[in-house]
């Protein structure tokens, strides 16, 4: 038996429910590891990409926009899902980077897969670092409506420590980041030694 075998659950049956146009919504009749039966209601998605880019001078490039789902505007790193299954993220970070906030940028860093919502959502999140950034022309969907705004790292840090910014993605790419530059301050000043 491996490790987790005592915990996984099993599909007896699927049926869709809801096919959209970005989610499929699922009930399945699955066995639970003790034997007995359940079901499942879920959401597939088509995954999605999410980058922080970061100018030289610290400041991380957001998007402001409304939410319809939570009814307000939030301010969140920009972001996008594939535009198909096989897309790579990288690529579809590149674009989302650029029709959202006009930049390119000249390094690319993966910070890891986010799951929002794994209970009942399969979407996977990419999360990149942006920097050595040009800007250019922003060119964003045609629903969508967005301010692009310059905060400071460190606020970043503040505000989501505060409970001020609200997007899981947002939250855990300015703490990755925050993180990944004091390593590499630390590293840098080591060498120096």
């Amino acid at each position: 038996m491996t490790r987790d075998e005592h915990l996984i659950e099993t599909c007896a049956a699927s049926k869709s429910v809801f096919e959209g146009k970005i989610l499929h919504v699922f009930v399945d009749d699955i066995n639970l590891p003790n034997g007995a039966k359940g079901f499942r209601e879920y959401i597939k998605h088509i995954g999605a990409v999410a980058v922080l880019p970061l100018t030289d001078d610290g400041n991380v490039i957001c998007v402001r926009q409304y939410r319809y789902a939570v009814e307000q505007v939030t301010t969140e790193i920009p972001a996008g899902k594939l535009d198909s299954p096989d897309e790579d993220p990288r690529e579809a970070a590149l674009r989302e980077l650029r029709e959202e906030t006009g930049a390119c940028c000249k390094s690319l860093t993966y910070l890891g897969t986010y799951l929002a919502s794994p209970a009942i959502l399969d979407e996977k999140i990419n999360l990149y670092l942006a920097r050595g950034l040009d800007f250019g022309e922003t060119d964003p969907d045609d629903d969508e409506f967005i301010d692009v705004v310059h905060i400071p790292l460190q606020e970043m840090v503040e505000r989501v420590m505060a409970g001020e910014i609200l997007d899981g993605k947002t939250q855990l790419a300015v703490l990755k980041v925050s993180e990944l530059l004091r390593r590499e301050k630390e590293e840098k000043e080591t060498e120096t030694v």
